[in-house]
């Protein structure tokens, strides 16, 4: 495992959650980070506190990364911040709505993908300059799901095969890019409390009923992902390419 003290890193998704936790957790291994927020901006101003404490460079911007204009003016002042980068996280994403087969229009899936793959392609395209110029190599983290494993609860339809989607892109980006030195993996959470996605589209009956089917019998917590995000992260000259790590509290084993 390779140490992040001064290397430098761009997260997509950071206000809460699983983004909020795995820039804190960057910061704490010694990274400079550049982060993006689409919301609420009271997370990334408490990660600046953070960083400040920490010693090392930290800072944020808002973009719709669905645009490619926003998204190439978001990764052009993190360059312009950190010099370069290492390490890109991809997190954005998001279940939108839950609906069943005979609800979904061309609406609803067009933003269900925009959110989940087009965000990871803008990102990815106009980051891939500045990770192939890295001579000591470089790491990309996509966060997928246990949904896209699993197929999902009810109403997920669309946001399963989206997060399945991340997946094989996971796959068929490590093999493009491999020979480049850029490691591409995958992280598929299962069920992480402390998330807007769950505030918003599971109820408590439905979280207790999940718990139960946990073999470590509780719920995962943001820091559950961030810790693997860090791993795999640090593992920038490493051998892992093309995997995805599931943190699901052993209910999907492969």
């Amino acid at each position: 495992m390779g140490t992040l003290k001064g290397m430098n890193a761009f997260v997509s998704g950071a206000e809460q959650g699983i983004g909020y936790a795995i820039v804190s957790q960057l910061i704490n291994e010694g990274c400079n980070v550049y982060f993006h927020y689409h919301s609420d901006e009271s997370g990334p101003r408490s990660l600046l506190k953070q960083a400040e404490l920490a010693g090392v460079k930290a800072n944020y911007s808002y973009a719709d990364l669905t645009s490619e204009i926003e998204t190439q003016d978001c990764v052009g002042k993190a360059i312009d911040f950190l010099g370069g980068v290492n390490i890109l996280v991809n997190n954005v994403g998001g279940l939108v709505g839950r609906k069943k087969l005979g609800e979904i229009d061309k609406v609803f899936l067009n933003e269900v993908f925009d959110r989940n793959i087009t965000t990871m392609l803008n990102v990815t395209q106009m980051m891939l300059p500045y990770l192939l110029n890295k001579t000591s190599g470089s790491s990309i983290v996509n966060i997928a799901s246990l949904a896209g494993r699993t197929g999902g609860h009810e109403g997920s339809l669309v946001y399963s095969a989206a997060k399945g989607a991340v997946l094989t892109w996971t796959r068929s980006l490590a093999a493009e890019l491999g020979p480049h030195g850029i490691r591409i993996n995958a992280v598929a959470p299962g069920f992480i409390l402390g998330t807007r996605f769950h505030r918003n589209h599971t109820s408590d009956s439905s979280s207790e009923l999940t718990i139960k089917t946990i073999p470590l019998a509780r719920a995962g917590q943001p820091e559950d992902v961030a810790r693997a995000v860090v791993f795999l992260s640090s593992e920038y000259d490493g051998f892992i390419n093309g995997a995805t790590l599931d943190i699901n509290g052993g209910v999907y084993c492969v």
